[in-house]
């Protein structure tokens, strides 16, 4: 755990080595590299030994998707309150994804002149499902969810498998509520492989969604072109923004949220400008630490991955959120609305004390599915849109082609494109 002011001398400098956060080691792309290649030499055959290999699952490719059956009876073995937690997450996300549906438009700007935009979903997208410590059943809804509302036919989905090939019925349910409709149980860079190449028993997808270790993220990043992708992120962080009306508990609480998640490499920074607030965070931090099941991980972030800044004003607080661009950002203020005004990047904010980081994780509305790393200086989080074809569409007059055909004979001129001048040449004056 570290602490910075900004009256402590080379304050700049710590502040840019802490926003700095450290890459993947570039080993493992070039493990990645190897599976991927053995997925395109050998498909189904490297898919059931990479299975066996990672995830201590025997498989035939008769086995790699997941029956009716088994979701009839995950959906019969899940408790009530959790299935009534998932169908009210998704449609809270759902609702929220057909807000931002892009809406088909034309304009005619100039007499004789029309354009606009076409958008239709995509035909097939895939997600993956980290499996690894916990089941991310609500990674389902924020990804699939909303393909779903864009309106994509065809979902699958690949999720590593547990013990006996099992995956966990809240999972399952949550797949089978969305409206996925293929299931594969195959995790990591295998798993990613076999959607975006394509295998004997899978069909390559156009896109694929969701978040994953680091080695889904290499692949995910080496397949890129021939699939599209959401974004390259890595592991989950938060900023909370502060002053002396927040509550030191919820604050760590906060923290400790994204602490958890596993890796270890998280980061929870806290940005005040309340010099007595760090102390008393790290205290509710180190109380509320021993609850927790997954200790060691959360310790691992405690130690290296936890950050209490002391600035000037609000206004240097905002700056330095806007700065760090976290992947997740809590302001916690007198007034949050007027200080969110002030950030240029962010992968998501949430305002006010009741408005914790992980009801944005669950059912808020918006996809979890967020830039991290300081990526959200020139990336957004996951939305409807992303799931979407979009076209221009133009269309000219005769009249109206009349008035540019010198502008097209310049451009051509300009760019020695004989042809494309010729093209504009050829329609003066109707053809003729």
């Amino acid at each position: 755990m570290k602490k910075l002011s900004s009256s402590m001398s080379g304050f700049e400098q710590e502040i840019a080595a802490l926003f700095e956060r450290p890459g993947y080691p570039p080993e493992i792309e070039k493990n990645v590299a190897a599976i991927l290649d053995g997925v395109a030499a050998r498909g189904d055959a490297a898919l059931v030994e990479y299975a066996a290999r990672f995830d201590h699952v025997e498989l035939t490719p008769d086995q790699f998707r997941v029956t009716e059956a088994e979701l009839a009876a995950a959906e019969a073995a899940l408790p009530r309150e959790s299935k009534r937690a998932i169908r009210t997450a998704f449609r809270h996300v759902r609702d929220f994804a057909r807000l931002r549906r892009p809406r088909d438009w034309h304009r005619s700007p100039r007499r004789g002149v029309m354009v606009g935009e076409k958008f239709v979903p995509m035909q097939r997208v895939g997600v993956y499902i980290p499996g690894g410590t916990a089941p991310l059943v609500s990674t389902v809804i924020h990804t699939a969810g909303i393909a779903a509302a864009a309106g994509v036919p065809e979902i699958v989905a690949v999720t590593p498998a547990g013990p006996g090939g099992r995956i966990h019925p809240a999972v399952l349910f949550a797949m089978k509520t969305v409206g996925i409709t293929e299931i594969y149980r195959l995790g990591g860079v295998y798993g990613i492989a076999a959607m975006a190449l394509g295998t004997e028993s899978i069909r390559r997808v156009e896109k694929i969604v969701g978040p994953g270790n680091a080695y889904v993220t290499a692949a995910k990043r080496l397949v890129y072109g021939k699939v599209g992708i959401d974004m390259i992120a890595g592991p989950s962080e938060i900023l909370v923004l502060a002053d002396a009306t927040a509550r030191p508990d919820f604050i760590a609480a906060d923290m400790l949220s994204q602490a958890e998640h596993g890796s270890g490499l998280e980061q929870a920074v806290l940005v005040t400008d309340d010099p007595t607030l760090p102390d008393r965070v790290e205290a509710e931090l180190m109380a509320r630490k021993a609850a927790l099941p997954r200790l060691e991980t959360v310790d691992k972030v405690l130690d290296k991955g936890v950050f209490m800044i002391v600035a000037e004003d609000l206004d240097q607080a905002a700056e330095l959120a806007s700065r760090y661009a976290p992947e997740h950002l809590e302001i916690m203020t007198a007034s949050p609305e007027k200080v969110a005004r002030k950030i240029r990047a962010a992968g998501a904010i949430f305002m006010g004390p009741w408005t914790p980081e992980p009801v944005g994780d669950f059912c808020a509305g918006p996809s979890h599915v967020l830039p991290t790393a300081g990526s959200a200086r020139c990336f957004h989080g996951l939305t409807v849109g992303d799931f979407y074809r979009r076209m221009s569409l133009v269309r000219y007059s005769e009249t109206a082609i009349q008035q540019e055909i010198p502008v097209i004979e310049e451009f051509g001129r300009m760019e020695g494109l004989t042809a494309h001048g010729l093209a504009g040449t050829i329609r003066r004056n109707g053809g003729k």
